[in-house]
């Protein structure tokens, strides 16, 4: 059995979903995830803020504009007058759902119960789609299986468990649609995988059944050797390692969940990126298998803080970088780059709602400097660290000040940190350096 995921995107438009229909409906069994219809999980963000600062009429007014919006849509979707009526009141009890959220004091429960409705929206019209079209096809609740232990992290035994009760007590079908990004939390709240979680919960749902192949649809065929937002003209990767991609999808390649390959891997199972307007496209592979050595791609992180502590008294004593990495350990933030000199340390992180709360400690016990609005541009490839022309990168020194360069810390990641205002040239740059020196 296979599992498919759909971002919102592919499910966005009628068009789109019969587009989705026609790639799916090929006569063997397998799991559809789905993500919302492109535009709602920021609506339903919006809506979220809305109430969070007590604007509830503006949040009733979103509401309405957006349940007009899937009227709309089912109208065009279903010509099948029954379904059409089913799937307006169902679609009518989540609108009314949302309306009474405004009425209650705002927290992170209730914003997360507001997210999940994107997916059951799509998931409800989509499956309601296929019945019309004669697909056989069964809706699978993800809120029945998918969760997430006290650590935030997916509970593989309970979900592997209770996603074979649901199959087993579920309607035969060759199709199964479930929801993508929403999951219970430990204690039977309604949680999420967070932005772009869908992609998740499709190599878990993969890993749960042993999946042959897990696929991920998008709008584009497959991870590129660069940004293609920023940078013209570049080619799709035919195949990737499991350890190439997840570098990838960590520091800014927008195709993936940072976290996508993480449950596959272990059974190499394999993941393959497709674009849903070109199906007959080859896509990525991601696999066990290596390929060439050398820089395979690019990408970049935003939004990214860089912190130097410095001290000549204390950073060759025992016990000091021990406690600078216990304060961010404390305050839940992880670290991406870090370099260290004779008297200092420089180390990025790229979550700073606890950046005051760091400072203040490590200002304890050395002297700080803060440089915010920077992006790390990380080169990826098999064995790049020891590849023969990756010397040729550091042209970039030439025309770009570069603020830190993590080096050596993995064979297949070299990271440099510069200003985000020079991202765009600098990506722009290193295609021009690189990309005649492997073959993709």
């Amino acid at each position: 059995m296979k599992v498919l995921k759909f971002g919102g995107t592919s499910v966005g438009s009628v068009k789109n979903m019969s587009n989705v229909k026609e790639i799916i409906n090929d006569g063997g069994k397998k799991v559809v995830v789905l993500s919302a219809m492109s535009g709602t999980t920021n609506q339903l963000v919006a809506i979220a803020k809305d109430i969070s600062n007590g604007e509830s009429n503006n949040a009733i007014d979103k509401i309405n504009s957006l349940h007009e919006s899937y009227f709309k849509t089912i109208d065009e979707l279903l010509n099948d007058s029954l379904l059409n009526s089913e799937v307006k009141n169902y679609v009518s009890s989540i609108f009314e759902l949302l309306v009474e959220c405004t009425a209650e004091n705002f927290s992170e429960t209730l914003e997360n119960k507001i997210l999940a409705q994107g997916e059951l929206l799509s998931t409800f019209m989509f499956n309601s789609y296929l019945k019309q079209e004669g697909v056989s096809a069964t809706l699978l609740p993800a809120l029945d299986f998918m969760r997430i232990d006290a650590f935030k992290e997916p509970d593989s035994d309970y979900i592997e468990t209770h996603f074979k009760s649901v199959l087993e007590q579920a309607e035969d079908s060759e199709i199964y649609i479930t929801q993508g990004f929403i999951c219970l939390d430990v204690d039977g709240e309604i949680s999420n995988l967070q932005r772009g979680g869908s992609d998740y919960t499709a190599t878990i749902i993969g890993a749960a059944i042993r999946a042959e192949e897990v696929q991920i649809w998008t709008d584009i065929d497959g991870m590129h050797n660069n940004d293609p937002r920023y940078v013209e003209n570049t080619k799709a990767i035919s195949n990737l390692s499991f350890e190439e991609a997840a570098e990838l999808a960590y520091f800014g390649a927008k195709i993936l969940h940072p976290q996508t390959v993480t449950p596959v891997r272990k059974d190499s199972i394999p993941v393959r990126l497709k674009n849903t307007m070109k199906p007959d496209a080859h896509g990525t592979l991601i696999s066990s298998s290596t390929s060439e050595n050398g820089i395979k791609a690019i990408a970049a992180k935003d939004n990214i803080t860089a912190i130097k502590i410095k001290s000549a008294r204390m950073l060759q004593a025992h016990g000091f970088l021990q406690k600078v990495f216990e304060i961010f350990a404390t305050n839940e933030t992880s670290i991406d780059m870090i370099t260290t000199s004779e008297v200092a340390v420089s180390l990025t992180i790229d979550d700073d709602k606890n950046l005051d709360t760091i400072l203040a400690e490590l200002d304890k016990i050395a002297s700080i400097e803060v440089d915010k609005n920077q992006s790390i541009v990380c080169l990826v490839g098999q064995s790049v660290v020891n590849h023969q022309e990756t010397y040729k990168l550091f042209k970039i020194l030439q025309d770009v000040k570069i603020r830190m360069i993590s080096y050596g810390g993995s064979n297949n990641n070299i990271s440099l940190l510069i200003d985000s205002k020079h991202k765009i040239a600098t990506l722009q740059k290193l295609n021009d350096y690189l990309f005649e020196l492997v073959t993709l």
